[in-house]
């Protein structure tokens, strides 16, 4: 890139007067009244420790201040300039600086030159000499000495005019072999000028004389002529100073000028390269490659450094091992720097979307110092399970130049997303030059994919995207101009799918909205479920209105199936990963040997193996009782495999609670799943001897609200799964007919009917709401066997004549007992209706005792029982009617109590 000034003509010669400015003229008379000031009232020779503060040479000298270094050069180039450098000849810069103060402290003063005075607060201090119209001059600041940040006498600050200050004493330096810091002492203007670092910077303005004053004698020509040498010899220059090896690159690359011969070669020796690395401050370092880069051509001070091979010199990890320190192969990268320049000069779709401003320019070229590094090792944690130390690119950058903390996060996320940037680019490059594959399906990553890919790289996407460009042209020398068309492809595929500022899209849901969609709790995993959200938004730009997102998940959308995957597998798999049932393999299927059983500390309450019991993790099992309930046959069978182990997890507790949640869960996921999956998975069983003991939990042994929670959700889940096991239509890929899947069916069905509600009854019978749970399954379970109810009349018919023979109507409780007897027996009768005729004396001594023992019991006739009686007996009328002569034996009955006329429904 070529300098951004302007070509120098005509330069000054030495002696000549530079036509200030108002403002520099306003600040010359008022300096040069200070000198006089002080010339009037001299301050003490010695401090009150007794100390000389002024060589005695001169004492007697009148002060003479004068203009130095970057100013003069720039004024004599012809441009303009706020930094200023003012040279005291016997005085400090913080001595002149508080005559300074006291002066613009008298009264009047400050009017001569425009001014007000001397800023006295931090508030006015702020915006003292801000722009050359503020009337307050800046407070003083102090800048101490510090050698180790290459600031070897102290300096004092100011601001007048919206020109920044520094005022220092002339000095003279004497350095030794193993340090670059100097022994520092009053000096001449020659000796000043000749310890300076460049000639064309070793200038001064003398503010009495109002000349140029060039005490090296070379100053001007070089000026004139372009060129950067040293005052004195190179070698020596740079051995006392190693630090104006990066200032000569600095001010060659800023002004256009060229290294002479001499430094370049002193600049190569080793022995300098050796005293950078050892005695230089990387601060330093920084600060003068960031004024580098940042500079109008970056590029000649980056090739400078390739070039006088400064690379490993200047980009190392001074804090590491060097026999351990990874030398990076630098090939290739000396050309990276001629390509480099020419993308930001040409315009391209490169150049306007990645390297569009400053920031992003010094960016590159930051990255560009960094390629080198791309293959060096991932630094491996310090102790296992901790968090490992930044790539090396980065480390390098943090230690080695003391890059920003801004720049070093850049590289770090450059150098981790470099493979899945480049990834995307060659998928994105693949569907252009072949939109569809031989098998019909797209490379081509979805507005989505590549939205959230944005989003995740984040605010400096477009810096990461260059550095895995960068990398590639390393990489692929022959082929850079292909490899910038593909990137040239994908930026322009972003453009074209507006998602350059993907980053900074707002999501239409915040967590709160999202929770209460969901019907839970809000928590941590709002974060990444809000990214599934914004993912969906990315593939319906059109969407505006948030009441859309909501309803799109509370619909069960394209969007409930994202979130119910996101779930399943970030969320709720995790809590389970050592609590997974040993009858299943890893895709949800049976597993042919499963094994010991777990033991049982294994399924109590430990929290290191079942993390899912934890408070922290209520909210997770909320998303999963979501996801089960938003699952449709097409989910259900993507998901099976996480779905299944945390629901048999829960069944195989210990705990009622977990086992009342898996069975619920299950009942749920039964219902969305088809026939043909649960036969290919083999679970059925598995499910079934899952079940099957939650109806062994009875009183005394388990509470009894416990106990009717649990049955009444268990025996609606074994019915569930019978009928999914043996539809009454079997699928295609089924080997059952339908006869041989009834048969089944039934076989199920009696084996739930004996094993559970007559075995259950036969423990609880004295546990009425025990009794009505069983009753209210036992109705579901005859009308699903249908005719096949004649197996067990036997055995059920005892039973409810028993319940309605001794009748309790006392409660509530009690009469919805009688009722679920009614209700069960009427099934039975309905369905067992060919073989009621000789089973109606029973069915008879039930119903009439019931009738006659509430009558004598003197209690008012509940109006729900007493329909449901009468219901029952006319059920059984038509069932037998045909078969017997039922008024005649009605009639009878009534003869024996004149109260049964009303339930038998006799005409008298």
């Amino acid at each position: 890139m070529a300098p951004m000034i302007q070509e120098f003509e005509d330069v000054p010669s030495p002696g000549t007067k530079i036509e200030l400015t108002d403002v520099e003229s306003t600040l010359r008379r008022l300096l040069l009244d200070v000198a006089a000031y002080i010339d009037k009232d001299p301050p003490a020779s010695y401090d009150e420790y007794g100390n000389c503060v002024t060589p005695k040479h001169l004492q007697d000298q009148p002060v003479t201040l004068r203009f130095t270094g970057g100013w003069v050069r720039d004024k004599l180039l012809g441009i303009g300039s706020h930094d200023i450098d003012i040279a005291i000849n016997k005085m400090t810069g913080y001595q002149f600086g508080l005559r300074l103060k006291q002066y613009l402290e008298i009264p009047g003063n400050p009017e001569k030159y425009g001014l007000d005075g001397v800023a006295t607060t931090d508030k006015e201090n702020a915006k003292a000499g801000a722009s050359d119209k503020s009337k307050t001059v800046g407070g003083l600041h102090k800048i101490e000495a510090n050698p180790e940040k290459s600031k070897h006498l102290e300096t004092v600050t100011t601001r007048i005019f919206a020109l920044d200050l520094d005022l220092v004493n002339l000095r003279k330096e004497t350095y030794t072999d193993d340090s670059r810091n100097p022994q520092m002492d009053f000096g001449t203007p020659e000796e000043d000028a000749l310890r300076r670092d460049a000639t064309v910077n070793a200038m001064f303005y003398n503010l009495n004389t109002q000349e140029v004053e060039d005490f090296t004698g070379r100053g001007h020509d070089d000026l004139a002529s372009k060129i950067i040498r040293t005052p004195l010899e190179p070698y020596q220059t740079f051995k006392d100073d190693p630090l104006r090896v990066l200032r000569l690159i600095r001010f060659a690359s800023r002004l256009g000028f060229t290294i002479d011969q001499p430094a370049l070669k002193a600049m190569r020796n080793a022995e300098i390269k050796d005293a950078l690395q050892r005695k230089i401050s990387r601060e330093r370092v920084g600060v003068e490659l960031e004024k580098a880069l940042q500079g109008p051509d970056p590029h000649e001070a980056m090739r400078l450094i390739f070039d006088l091979d400064l690379y490993f010199t200047l980009f190392c990890d001074p804090t590491s091992d060097p026999a351990k320190h990874y030398t990076p192969d630098t090939a290739g990268c000396r050309a990276l720097l001629d390509e480099l320049e020419t993308l930001m000069e040409d315009g391209s779709t490169i150049s306007r979307l990645l390297l569009h401003d400053k920031d992003e320019q010094y960016l590159a070229w930051m990255l560009a110092a960094a390629v080198p590094y791309r293959d060096a090792p991932d630094p491996q944690p310090i102790q296992p399970g901790r968090k490992p130390p930044p790539p090396i690119p980065s480390t390098v950058a943090r230690e080695g130049v003391k890059a920003t903390n801004r720049v070093c996060d850049v590289i770090t996320a450059s150098y981790m997303h470099r493979n899945e940037i480049r990834d995307l680019v060659d998928r994105v490059e693949s569907h252009r030059r072949r939109p569809e594959r031989a098998n019909g399906t797209s490379s081509n990553p979805g507005r989505d994919v590549l939205g959230m890919a944005v989003r995740r790289w984040s605010a400096s996407w477009r810096s990461q995207v260059l550095y895995s460009l960068l990398v590639e042209m390393v990489e692929q020398p022959d082929s850079v101009d292909a490899v910038q068309r593909k990137y040239s492809a994908f930026l322009t595929h972003l453009q074209n799918l507006n998602l350059l500022d993907a980053y900074t899209f707002k999501p239409l849901l915040d967590g709160k909205q999202l929770a209460k969609a969901l019907d839970t709790s809000p928590g941590v995993w709002m974060k990444d479920a809000l990214d599934v959200v914004m993912a969906w938004q990315l593939r319906n730009p059109d969407v505006k209105d948030p009441t859309e997102a909501i309803q799109e998940v509370k619909n069960h959308g394209e969007l409930t199936s994202s979130l119910v995957s996101h779930f399943l597998q970030l969320t709720v798999r995790p809590l389970f990963a050592k609590s997974k049932p040993n009858s299943l393999t890893e895709q949800g299927r049976k597993k042919n040997d499963p094994g010991l059983p777990p033991k049982l500390s294994m399924m109590s309450g430990n929290v290191a193996t079942t993390p899912w019991k934890s408070e922290k993790n209520i909210v997770a099992l909320d998303l999963l009782a979501w996801s089960v309930r938003s699952l449709d046959a097409k989910t259900v069978e993507q998901y099976w495999h996480l779905l299944v182990p945390p629901i048999l997890t829960f069944i195989d507790d210990v705990e009622i609670r977990w086992k009342l949640m898996g069975v619920g869960l299950l009942r749920q996921t039964l219902a969305a799943t088809p026939p043909s999956l649960l036969e290919r998975t083999g679970l059925a069983p598995v499910f079934e001897d899952a079940l099957m003991p939650c109806l062994l939990h009875l009183p005394s042994l388990t509470p009894e609200p416990d106990s009717i929670a649990l049955l009444s959700t268990t025996y609606p889940a074994l019915l569930a799964l019978a009928r999914l096991q043996f539809p009454i239509t079997p699928p295609s890929t089924s080997k059952l007919s339908p006869e041989p899947s009834r048969q089944l069916y039934v076989k199920n069905l009696d084996h739930i009917l004996r094993k559970g509600i007559l075995h259950s009854h036969a423990f609880c019978s004295q546990y009425p709401g025990i009794v009505k749970v069983l009753y209210d399954n036992l109705k579901v379970m005859l009308w699903e066997l249908g005719i096949d109810s004649v197996n067990h009349i036997k055995y059920i018919l005892p039973l409810l004549s028993d319940t309605l023979s001794h009748p309790l109507v006392n409660t509530a409780q009690q009469q919805d007992l009688l009722i679920s007897a009614l209700l069960a027996l009427q099934a039975l009768i309905q369905n067992a209706w060919p073989r009621m005729v000789h089973y109606r004396g029973e069915v008879l001594k039930g119903l009439l005792t019931c009738w006659l023992a509430i009558l004598d019991a003197g209690v008012e006739l509940p109006v729900q029982l007493g329909l449901e009686m009468k219901k029952t007996v006319q059920m059984l009328k038509d069932a037998v009617a045909q078969q017997v002569p039922w008024d005649e034996e009605m009639t009878e009955l009534t003869k024996v109590d004149g109260r049964l006329v009303e339930l038998l429904q006799v005409t008298c």
